[in-house]
């Protein structure tokens, strides 16, 4: 490429710049985003209860779409580094340069209902330890009593909300401070967890692989069994709406690509790492617990609960910890590594609404960014949201609340990403996958599609929660009147500047 194209190239791409500081590096985008990860420990229960074996294929193949996933962001936020809150920050640039005036739609509906799936994990996180902690100080775990009642013990509700406030603090001081913060509790749940992930393997005297053969239902049916008259297929995408939400989370760290001081070096390791260790930790896990446990004591419901599991788990691999030493060991474990997920709840989403507000689609009052150089108006915006969300008092019913937005935010992103490579092939990109990558960038985008609308509507039924997918519907939608609200501020401004011509305005 001449120097007048590169510099043609570096140029092409026209938008607003985040601006916030940058003031970590790939270690510290790593970290914060194993919030991601770290929902394994909510899902994989979940899925080896219900479905037993039979839901190892269907947890591998949507953790492989995470990991190419990350690989796609790798290449968006490498060219993109100025671009703050991660993916949904990557659609309007590549839908405007073909598409300008659908573009702004795009862009206001991504990063919200990107919002809409990531703050509830700092709410449904907190609900998971805190419930823990209460457990293991022996204080109230019964729900609510008249005259005020709630879906979850008022030690958990407390608990939670304190929570919450205080993850605050890490989140308001900076990238710097959130990243530190991020890192010890990186390592004193990871390494723990990637240990038992592993345990096992060295332990053969425990492990039957036999109860992989096939990949049986729990109740012993072949993998295309009908299951409570719904189709094999019907049943695997309606779980594979769950799977989502959690496991193509791992993307998280491409959040703060942005505030990594070189991205074009960063963004690649950060992701390519971020998706690897995913997909480790998601494919492990599960298949961990079916051929230590089987599927005969998976049938209890009482595993789908993260701490029970991992406690009987880890008392069949290391049969020599004492039972109560485990348990502490355990509740420790997994009350850091929700915190962890909590942190970057905070953070990352507040990052999106703070770049959808600077590209002219939020209200005005949240692009203000702190002395720390953070988004704090964002960020507090995050936390009285999750305050109201922790109510809800379960976590299957946070997940289909929260994924009607998830999934969905990915599917204009990867169309942008074919759109990039499509029709500004020679732009700037430190990291580049190979060109058929575009293609598969489409494919990808019908899977999440199908798995987002069939999966969701399937699994609201087959989990009894139709509630809270609706409500989830109206959060996103909830998104027009602020839209609305944005488009009144503009106009305002621009009498504004008619009368005052003198006046400078304000940069959107």
């Amino acid at each position: 490429m001449s120097p007048d194209q590169h510099n043609h190239a570096t140029h092409d791409l026209g938008y607003t710049h985040g601006g916030l500081r940058r003031e970590t590096g790939w270690w510290g985008a790593f970290v914060i985003g194993l919030a991601g990860t770290i929902l394994v420990t909510g899902i994989a229960p979940v899925m080896v209860t219900s479905l037993g074996a039979s839901s190892i294929p269907i947890t591998v193949f949507i953790t492989l779409t995470g990991w190419l996933l990350c690989l796609f962001l790798a290449e968006l936020s490498a060219m993109m580094p100025e671009r703050t809150g991660g993916s949904p920050s990557y659609a309007y640039p590549a839908f405007s340069s073909r598409w300008p005036k659908f573009a702004k739609q795009i862009n206001g509906f991504t990063a919200w209902a990107y919002w809409l799936g990531w703050f509830p994990v700092a709410p449904l996180n907190m609900i998971l330890a805190s419930a823990y902690l209460a457990e293991r100080f022996g204080l109230n775990t019964t729900a609510g009593f008249t005259p005020i009642h709630t879906f979850i013990a008022w030690s958990t509700l407390v608990i939670s909300v304190i929570g919450i406030l205080l993850f605050f603090i890490p989140a308001y001081r900076g990238i710097r401070v959130g990243a530190a913060f991020a890192t010890v509790l990186a390592l004193l749940s990871m390494i723990p967890l990637t240990f038992i992930a592993v345990a096992w393997i060295f332990n053969p005297s425990v492990v039957n692989l036999q109860e992989l053969a096939g990949f049986p239902h729990l109740d012993g049916t072949s993998f295309f069994s009908s299951v409570s008259g719904y189709t094999w297929i019907q049943v695997y995408v309606a779980y594979g709406f769950l799977l989502t939400w959690n496991v193509i989370a791992m993307e998280a760290a491409a959040c703060y690509v942005g505030e990594c001081a070189n991205p074009d070096h960063d963004a690649k390791i950060a992701m390519n790492l971020e998706g690897g260790y995913g997909v480790f930790i998601y494919t492990l896990v599960p298949i961990a617990f079916m051929v230590v446990l089987g599927a005969k004591a998976l049938s209890d419901p009482n595993l789908a609960d993260p701490k029970t599991i991992f406690v009987t788990f880890a008392g069949k691999v290391f049969p020599g910890v004492a039972g109560e030493a485990l348990n502490w060991i355990i509740a420790a474990m997994l009350i850091v590594a929700l915190a962890l997920s909590a942190l970057n709840a905070i953070m990352g989403s507040g990052r999106a609404l703070y770049q959808l507000a600077l590209d002219g689609e939020f209200p005005t009052w949240f692009k203000k960014i702190n002395d720390h150089g953070v988004p704090a108006r964002a960020m507090a915006f995050n936390v009285v949201c999750s305050l109201v969300v922790v109510m809800a008092g379960g976590a299957v019913e946070i997940y289909s609340f929260s994924n009607v937005g998830y999934t969905i935010s990915f599917i204009p992103v990867l169309i942008g990403y074919y759109l990039l490579r499509q029709d500004k092939p020679h732009l700037r990109r430190p990291f580049k996958l190979p060109e058929f990558m575009k293609y598969v960038a489409l494919i990808l985008a019908a899977v999440y599609f199908v798995f987002w609308l069939f999966g969701g509507l399937w699994y609201s039924k087959i989990g009894n929660v139709e509630i809270y997918y609706w409500l989830g519907w109206a959060a996103l939608l909830a998104f027009l009147p602020l839209y609305g609200y944005r488009a009144l501020e503009d106009k305002r401004a621009a009498r504004l500047s008619r009368t005052a011509p003198g006046q400078a305005r304000e940069p959107v």
